[in-house]
C-alpha cells in the first residue's frame, strides 16, 4: 500500500541517468514524491541534517566516498531514515556488510521494478522498529516512575507504622500500665476473696494486653532494629519458631553487621514476610537463616525444607507479598531471588550491593 503522504526522498548519485530512471521508477509505481539529488558528502549531510527525509536511496560508490561514510555521518542519536543501497557496483559480500552497519536494504540497479517493494517494506520496518523503540523507552520509564512510587509509598507505610507505633506506646501501652498499677492498689486494700479474684483475673488480662501491644508495636517499628540486623532477625526467629514449633536455624558471619538503616528495615521486612510465608504455606519442619556481608554484598537467605510453591502459586495475580520484596530490594539497589522445587523447599534470597545501597540511601537523602 503506498503512502498517502508524499514521499521526501533524499537520492546519493553522480549519475545524472540513473537518477532520472529511478524518478520513472516511481512515477510508474504511482509514487508521490519529492525528491533531491546530491552528489557529495558534504551536500548530503546538510540535506539529511535540515529536511525531514523520509528515505534515503544511494548509489554505493561516489567519488571520494561510499554510501556507508554516508549512512555513518548521519546522527547516531538522531532518527536515521530508511537508507537503501541502490547500486550496480557492489558484491553480495559488500553489501551484507553495509546492511550489518545498520543501512536498511539493498537493491541492484537492474532490478528497479522491485524499488516500490524494497522502498514500501523499509519505510514499515522502520516505522515498526520506531514505534517500538519508543513503546520501549514508555515503559522504561513507567518501569521508573512505578519504581519511585513504590519507595514513596513503602517509605509512607514505614513512617505510618512508626507513628501508629509510637501512639500504642504512648496512649494505649500507658493506660494499660496505669490500669495495671490501679488493680494491683486495689487488690492490696481489698479485704474481699472475690475482690482479689477479680483483680487477679483483670490483672493478667491486662499484662495479656500489654504483650500483646509489645508484639504489635515490634511488627510495626521493629526497635530492636536499633541492635543491629542480627539481634532483630535473631529475635524474629525465636518468635517465629515459639509462634509456630517450626525449628528455625539462624547463622551468620558477624553479629556486629551494620549496614545502612535502610538495608537492615528491607532485610527485616523480608525475613519478616518470608516467615510469614512459611508458616502459612511451606507445611516445613525445619527453617533456616543465613546472613551474611561478605565481599561488599549483604546476602540473607531464608529457605524450609517444606512444599515448595508452584509456578501458578508465583504468578497468582494477588501475589503482592514477593512481588513487594522484589520491588523494596529494588529500592537499594538490590535485588530478591525465589527458587523452589516442588516437593523440596523454598528459598528467598535477598542481595544487596553494600555501595550501591549507600548511594540510593545518600540520592533518597536530597530528593
Amino acid at each position: 500500500m503506498l503512502p498517502t503522504a508524499p514521499l521526501n526522498i533524499l537520492h546519493l548519485e553522480d549519475s545524472t541517468q540513473d537518477h532520472q530512471l529511478v524518478c520513472r521508477t516511481l512515477d510508474k509505481a504511482g509514487f508521490s514524491y519529492s525528491i533531491a539529488r546530491v552528489e557529495t558528502l558534504s551536500a548530503f549531510s546538510v540535506l539529511a541534517a535540515s529536511d525531514a527525509i523520509d528515505v534515503i536511496l544511494a548509489d554505493y560508490r561516489l567519488p571520494g566516498f561510499t554510501a556507508v561514510d554516508a549512512w555513518q555521518a548521519l546522527p547516531i542519536d538522531g532518527d536515521r531514515p530508511p537508507f537503501i543501497l541502490l547500486s550496480g557496483a557492489i558484491g553480495e559480500t559488500a553489501a551484507v556488510a553495509a546492511i550489518q552497519t545498520g543501512i536498511s536494504d539493498y537493491l541492484h540497479k537492474d532490478d528497479l521494478s522491485q524499488l516500490e517493494r524494497v522502498i514500501l517494506r523499509s519505510i514499515n520496518v522502520h516505522r515498526t522498529r520506531h514505534a517500538k523503540e519508543k513503546a520501549d523507552r514508555d515503559l522504561a520509564l513507567s518501569e521508573k516512575r512505578l519504581s519511585e512510587l513504590t519507595g514513596h509509598l513503602q517509605t509512607a507505610i514505614e513512617r505510618e507504622r512508626a507513628a501508629i507505633a509510637r501512639e500504642i506506646h504512648d496512649d494505649i501501652g500507658g493506660s494499660l500500665a496505669a490500669a495495671k498499677l490501679d488493680l494491683a492498689w486495689i487488690s492490696r486494700h481489698a479485704s474481699d476473696p472475690g475482690v482479689h479474684a477479680h483483680t487477679k483475673a483483670a490483672a493478667e488480662m491486662l499484662q495479656h494486653a500489654l504483650g500483646a501491644s509489645q508484639r504489635i508495636m515490634m511488627n510495626l517499628r521493629p526497635s530492636i532494629l536499633d541492635q543491629g540486623l542480627f539481634a532483630a532477625v535473631q529475635w524474629l526467629a525465636s518468635n517465629f519458631e515459639k509462634r509456630t514449633g517450626i525449628k528455625t536455624v539462624l547463622r551468620s558471619n558477624s553479629e556486629d553487621l551494620c549496614p545502612e538503616k535502610s538495608v537492615q528495615l528491607t532485610a527485616y521486612r523480608t525475613a519478616q514476610e518470608a516467615l510469614t510465608n512459611v508458616s502459612k504455606y511451606a507445611q516445613c519442619s525445619l527453617v533456616h537463616i543465613e546472613i551474611s556481608d561478605a565481599e561488599g554484598f549483604l546476602t540473607m537467605e531464608i529457605s524450609d525444607n517444606g512444599v515448595g510453591i508452584t509456578r501458578q502459586e508465583m504468578q497468582k495475580p494477588n501475589a503482592f507479598g514477593i512481588r513487594g520484596l522484589h520491588e523494596r530490594a529494588k529500592t537499594i539497589g538490590g535485588w530478591l531471588d525465589v527458587s523452589t522445587i516442588s516437593g523440596a523447599g523454598t528459598s528467598v534470597t535477598l542481595s544487596v550491593p553494600l555501595a550501591a545501597a549507600k548511594r540510593a540511601s545518600l540520592e533518597a537523602q536530597f530528593q
